[in-house]
């Protein structure tokens, strides 16, 4: 893993302390929006480590908790009485409030949704440039009652008589509504306003200089040593191999492992595209038999996933050994220069978010096992380089355009490790892979030609592959598979919304589909946000 430095986040952090909060992630990416780099650490972290961090600001998240409650997260006073500048929201707000001798109450009025605020002080810090009358975005049962002393109550809603204070002489402000959703109509101006006016930041995060920074970073980790790549085409291992190569060159081997559970024109994606964009040393590795084989009789989404992944593992380990045999062989009798620098090092593509769900680094608690994050053999024969860990998926795509990777490959729809091979719900084999895979062609190129591609996060199709239906096609009855429709919006992955398409476009899809794929009698539309459904099925 790479360390988080100062001199890769353009000089200052900013730490986000999840009380718990839903909007933990989008507080930091909001952040991250404004040009400065932010880190989320846990309300459980002690003061004295967060300040040992020399933080240029901390705000504190929203939280499902009553601050009165019995068990609710704390917050120490140290916090914020140390000087350092600090921003409170929803929960935030009412824990520094009642820390800094301010009254939280439940006052028996609740305020959900858009709401009307008021701003009600003289100019303030965080409301600069802004009009007198805007809509929020609200959510909480208890409110600030009476500011701390020093503070002045700068806006006011009907269910909230403090919904926001300013104290610019200890840089201490706070806001009962959410500023990091898009709903709140100036919120990103408040955040600004904190970061810039409140907290004296210079903005110093763009992707140019954090590119620059991460590729030292990896040069510094990596050495003389050899590095490996397991190159899946997609956004993230794309611009993680693009990344190192541009820090260690010839030092990278990437390896593109063809398990067949691939989309329609991928593997020449890569082969093609990328390698000449890149100039990456590229091994390609035939494994659909093998995968195929590994696969075969199993229909527990759980155990498929395990599965790809082990094989995966065993792939690139193979490829490492004959990698290094390579070498040896060019240095004439197996030792030499070569042997002193073996493969030791496997670059992965995890993102910030990864590490976070998955309750490692510095984040919230375990949310899911995550493919990249603890999803690894233990038995594993790398070392692991994770240029992107400190990054959201927005960054890392600005982040590879910086660094020449196709743009085919930067805004290429999301795709999991596994593949095609959890879009089939029911055994995996060559016929069904087959019909998904023209299924799903179809559906891209509509969504392509409407101009949706940069409108949805992505939009899985799956085939119900142990379901028949009953259909008519010509004079005939046919009794084939459905497949299921399921486009999503969505920010950061943790939360999602069914993506209302265009009629037609859908029209056009499912007649093509069921026209062009035999095998397909009926085109369905998954319409379930997430929570409760997940994005993928399996």
């Amino acid at each position: 893993m790479i360390p988080t430095s100062q001199a890769a986040t353009g000089g200052d952090t900013v730490l986000v302390v999840d009380f718990g909060a839903q909007y933990a992630q989008l507080i930091a990416r909001r952040v991250r929006e404004a040009d400065v780099y932010s880190e989320i650490v846990p309300h459980t972290m002690p003061a004295a480590e967060m300040l040992a961090k020399q933080p240029a600001a901390i705000i504190l998240s929203g939280g499902p908790a009553s601050v009165y409650a019995e068990g609710a997260p704390a917050l120490e006073e140290a916090v914020v009485t140390a000087g350092v500048p600090v921003l409170g929201i929803c929960y935030g707000f009412q824990a520094m409030a009642r820390a800094l001798g301010g009254t939280v109450e439940r006052t028996g009025g609740r305020e959900y949704g858009q709401t009307d605020a008021t701003v009600a002080g003289p100019p303030t810090t965080l409301f600069a440039d802004q009009p007198d009358q805007q809509v929020v975005w609200m959510s909480h049962g208890d409110a600030v009652t009476a500011a701390p002393e020093g503070c002045v109550v700068t806006a006011r809603t009907p269910g909230a008589p403090v919904a926001a204070f300013e104290d610019d002489e200890r840089r201490l402000y706070g806001v009962q509504w959410h500023p990091e959703v898009l709903h709140s109509a100036f919120g990103q101006q408040v955040l600004v306003n904190f970061l810039t006016r409140g907290a004296g930041i210079t903005p110093a995060w763009t992707s140019s200089n954090v590119a620059q920074d991460l590729i030292a970073q990896v040069r510094e980790q990596v050495g003389e040593d050899r590095v490996i790549c397991g190159l899946s085409g997609g956004v993230d291992s794309s611009v993680a191999a693009a990344l190192v190569q541009q820090a260690v060159g010839d030092q990278l081997t990437c390896v593109f492992v063809d398990h067949g559970l691939l989309r329609e024109g991928e593997a020449e994606q890569v082969e093609d595209d990328f390698v000449a964009a890149t100039g990456v040393d590229l091994v390609v590795v035939d494994a659909k038999e093998r995968f195929l084989s590994a696969l075969a009789g199993v229909t527990d989404p759980e155990t498929k996933r395990k599965i790809i992944g082990r094989e995966f593992i065993r792939v690139f380990e193979q490829a490492a050994r004959d990698i290094v045999r390579a070498h040896q062989s060019e240095a004439g009798d197996g030792g030499g220069q070569e042997a002193d620098h073996p493969v030791r090092w496997l670059v992965q593509g995890t993102l910030y978010p990864d590490v976070v769900e998955s309750g490692g680094g510095t984040g919230a608690a375990n949310i899911k096992s995550h493919h990249n994050v603890g999803g690894l053999p233990e038995d594993l024969e790398f070392a692991l380089v994770e240029p992107l860990r400190t990054l959201f998926k927005d960054e890392v795509r600005q982040v590879g355009l910086e660094l020449g990777v196709p743009e085919g490959i930067v805004w290429r729809q999301p795709f999991p490790g596994p593949g095609l091979g959890i879009r089939i719900i029911g055994e995996v084999t060559a016929d069904r892979l087959e019909i998904l895979r023209r299924a799903d062609a179809i559906a891209r190129e509509e969504l392509t030609a409407a101009g949706l591609d940069r409108d949805i996060w992505q939009c899985p199709v799956v085939l119900l592959a142990d379901v028949r239906s009953v259909g008519v096609q010509g004079d005939g009855r046919t009794y084939g598979h459905p497949v299921v429709l399921r486009p999503v919006s969505s920010e950061d992955a943790m939360t999602a919304d069914w993506t209302r398409l265009p009629y037609d476009v859908l029209a056009r899809i499912s007649s093509r589909i069921t026209n062009e794929v035999e095998e397909v009698n009926r085109v369905t539309l998954d319409v379930t946000s997430k929570p409760p459904g997940t994005i993928e099925w399996e």
